[in-house]
């Protein structure tokens, strides 16, 4: 095999991580032509071929499964060595991995989670898929079940609620439902809209931040949790909790970097951030003051 170089192979590891050349763009910045032609590159010089390509995305064979399998451990090992330098240089990064709303409301208390006095920075990736920790993609993760790896560490944060919400006050009844496409429904909520409303879904997006945008904007009702929905003082309830949607909170972590300072010191800010909002996320609404 000619010799391959470490961008190709990292190109490849996100390819198979988000399932196709679009996730792998958005991750990597750049074009889904470039991707491509990186991966029909990388398969000449291993003389394998390594995806089943399709519409629907990029599926690995059997040879793609073993090269991504012994790459995420070289990746792992990397991390490793990337972390140890970086504690002697006094500085290092904690990458965590968390859905759309939890990072949304990281970003919306980010002082508590990192300060200017912190000799840390922060790495936030946002998305739907479970946090998956065994190669060390990301320190910290969010989960909605208590996690059964022996390798993972975990701290319960209490139980998250759902429910429909649309714009205050919007005329007509809660005909109109805005949704994730169907392609991009990966978790329960975003399923919801497709399997009881199907026949009414009037929008679709790709992402599930915009859903708020859109039940804020009168488009129709949409499913969200209740701390992002009830918070918003633009949106009203048009469902009691669904309550099938419920499930609890976890942070999980590496067992062999739980002591690490920095993970230590963000594990211990999130979960204070987390319960803080135990209410909230569990449906209990917000007191409104009285004009």
């Amino acid at each position: 095999m000619k010799n391959v170089d470490w961008d190709i192979y990292r190109c490849f590891i996100t390819v198979a991580r988000t399932g196709g050349l679009t996730g792998a763009a958005q991750a990597t910045g750049l074009s889904p032509a470039t991707i491509g032609r990186r991966m029909l590159e990388l398969e000449e010089r291993t003389g394998r071929v390594l995806f089943v390509r399709s519409q629907t995305g990029y599926t690995l064979t059997g040879d793609g499964r073993f090269l991504f399998e012994q790459l995420q451990e070289m990746e792992a090992s990397a991390r490793k060595v990337e972390s140890w330098q970086q504690e002697g240089e006094g500085t290092t990064i904690v990458r965590i991995a968390a859905g759309t709303w939890i990072s949304w409301l990281i970003a919306e208390n980010f002082p508590a989670i990192c300060t200017e006095r912190d000799a840390f920075g922060i790495s936030l990736s946002i998305g739907e898929v479970r946090a998956n920790l065994a190669y060390r993609e990301s320190d910290i993760g969010i989960r909605a079940f208590e996690p059964e790896e022996t390798y993972l560490a975990s701290r319960p944060v209490g139980e998250l609620a759902y429910a429909a919400y649309r714009q205050k006050n919007a005329s007509g009844g809660s005909e109109r439902w805005v949704a994730v496409s169907e392609d991009q429904a990966i978790s329960a909520y975003l399923r919801w809209p497709h399997e009881h409303a199907s026949g009414r879904i009037v929008a679709t997006v790709t992402r599930p931040r915009s859903l708020l945008d859109l039940a804020r904007a009168g488009a129709g009702s949409a499913v969200l949790p209740c701390f992002v929905g009830d918070l918003d003082p633009m949106l009203e309830r048009v469902s009691d909790e669904i309550e099938p949607l419920g499930h609890r909170q976890w942070i999980v972590m590496n067992n062999e970097d739980r002591h690490r300072r920095d993970i230590r010191t963000v594990v211990d800010r999130m979960t204070r951030l987390l319960r803080s909002h135990a209410d909230l996320f569990a449906g209990k609404r917000p007191r409104r003051n009285s004009a």
